[in-house]
């Protein structure tokens, strides 16, 4: 990446993650149906500009250094020195099906280091351009904010290559004691896992040192804090740096127990624990009653908690046309009580969100899939990004648009032209979003396997180039498409009106005048609600 292009990244990619903005689900490749791995991340944040960024793989000569901003702000930390050689990284994801995702949990505030050299952000993109496995990106995350110093507050790390998936979570030790307490647990293969901005790792299984590390002062350092004083095998990492309150359960921990329930009905008996009426939390990870696909997570990631009293959807708030839309702050005072909005996984500030396929059945350039899509994931269209292309598409470069510079071209600007139109008549535009949607995913999912299959009879060289054009193409035609689709809704929806269509058309007479624009009015729920409050006819 080039410094005008690492600078400009750093501009749009400030504040990435706020206060309960990210979420991760993960799965085993035991818990997958075709024996892919797979993990998600939702980047949500109202200050976050929706791009798909990329770093080609280098040659690095002895002596050079590398400077490290911080990822929330673009503020100059310093410098480390590079290592010999980097790998290329498209999104998450690097050209050996690596991939990291995050959550901030924060964790308690006075262990935040200021003086560390590495934050989060920084932490990711060089561990993804320096490993190759999920092991060795923990070893290499771990042993960058020993040596360095860790200045953001407290993190949990989706870690996943083709054989393995773990979750670390990590926070540092407070102003002048350089590096951080940590402790990482690896997802059985045939289960699922999922975090959003909540520590979820409680106690440690000290003897199982093949599929739990953690840092040898992760007890120790609680005590001499006086977080702890119980015995170790009582420990919990969660409920010890980052302790639960209610905001941390119905913001937080909901989106895991909303993922969870619709892969085990058993669940479901959580949602007392989500509203801070019971205490028994739910385990860090479970085994699904069904296998699931990189579609279903796509799903997954939508999830506005439909089917469930937290329906995001439903209320007043929704109003009349059940919308989504919750203008923030999702905590505010009245009389003296603090009451809270719903924070489902699919929400209006996201910048971006993927969902990684590390296939361990194909080689690494064919095997790792990033499907990528911007803004609100209810609205969104997931595109295949294979793990070894060489440039991005125009319409998710960091250099077309911006927060404050409007691009037709642009995919971040396109999709949230569709969903922010959508926003104001929501029940009515979603199932006609969700139908182009799925045509364009069921498309995508025919046409993967047989770019899968052409690229294996070619070299490596060679697939790179097939496989860059078909993701760039996919992108730049979906985007398009989207802005069809946005053109369509307009008209179909004008002033709050809706033309009759037949047979996919919109009826019109010999003037091309419409004969027909239906007024559905308001849902009889919403008439109840403002009749009191509207003229009546005596």
């Amino acid at each position: 990446m080039t410094k005008k292009h690492f600078s400009t990244l750093l501009a749009l990619f400030g504040g990435m993650c706020t206060t309960w903005a990210c979420t991760n689900f993960l799965a085993g490749k035991g818990a997958t149906i075709d024996g892919s791995t797979l993990i998600s991340y939702a980047a949500d944040s109202y200050s976050l500009y929706g791009a798909l960024y990329y770093q080609p793989a280098a040659n690095h000569a002895d002596g050079a250094m590398r400077d490290i901003y911080e990822w929330d702000t673009g503020k100059y930390l310093g410098q480390i020195p590079e290592v010999p050689h980097t790998y290329s990284v498209v999104g998450n994801m690097n050209e050996r099906q690596l991939t990291i995702g995050e959550t901030t949990f924060g964790g308690r505030p006075e262990l935040v280091d200021t003086t560390g050299l590495i934050d989060y952000g920084s932490l990711i993109y060089i561990t993804l351009q320096r490993a190759a496995t999920a092991r060795e990106a923990i070893q290499i995350m771990t042993g960058l904010v020993e040596k360095y110093g860790y200045c953001s507050s407290g993190e949990s790390f989706s870690i996943g290559d083709p054989n393995e998936v773990w979750i670390m979570e990590m926070i540092g030790k407070g102003p002048g004691n350089k590096g951080a307490v940590w402790v990482a647990q690896r997802m059985p293969d045939d289960c699922v896992s999922a975090h959003a901005n909540q520590a979820r790792i409680t106690t440690i299984d000290f003897k199982d040192k093949e599929n739990c590390l953690y840092s040898d002062d992760v007890i120790s350092f609680a005590r001499e804090q006086k977080y702890f004083n119980g015995k170790d095998k009582d420990f919990s990492f969660s409920d010890t740096y980052n302790p639960l309150e209610y905001s941390s359960l119905r913001i937080c921990e909901s989106r895991v127990w909303s993922f969870f329930r619709q892969l085990d009905p058993e669940m479901d008996k959580y949602l007392s624990y989500i509203k801070g009426e019971t205490t028994e939390r739910m385990p860090l990870y479970i085994k699904p009653v069904w296998k699931v696909s990189a579609q279903d997570f796509k799903r997954f990631m939508r999830d506005q908690y439909e089917g469930t009293e937290l329906d995001i959807t439903k209320g007043t708030a929704a109003g009349p046309w059940g919308s989504k839309l919750r203008y923030g702050p999702l905590g505010f005072e009245l009389d003296g009580k603090t009451y809270w909005h719903e924070r489902p996984t699919a929400t209006q500030q996201t910048g971006f969100s993927f969902i990684a396929q590390m296939r361990g059945y194909a080689p690494d350039h064919i095997g790792g899939i990033f499907w990528f899509g911007v803004d609100d994931a209810a609205t969104n269209l997931y595109v295949p990004m294979y793990c070894t292309i060489n440039r991005i598409p125009e319409c998710y470069s960091i250099d077309n648009g911006s927060l404050l510079e409007y691009s037709p071209t642009s995919a971040f600007w396109t999709y949230n032209w569709v969903a922010n139109f959508a926003y104001s008549k929501y029940s009515a535009m979603l199932p006609d979003i969700r139908k182009v949607q799925s045509q364009w995913e069921e498309y995508f999912n025919l046409l993967v396997p047989a770019m899968d299959r052409a690229a294996l009879e070619l070299s490596p060289a060679d697939a790179q180039i097939q496989l860059t054009n078909f993701s760039c193409e996919q992108a730049e035609a979906s985007t398009a498409a989207w802005r069809k689709l946005g053109e369509y809704l307009l008209v179909k929806y004008l002033d709050g009106q809706q033309k009759a269509e037949e047979n996919g058309r919109f009826l019109q007479n010999e003037f091309h005048i419409p004969p027909t624009v239906l007024r559905p009015g308001y849902p009889e729920e919403y008439l109840r609600k403002i009749a009191p409050e509207t003229a009546v006819e005596e």
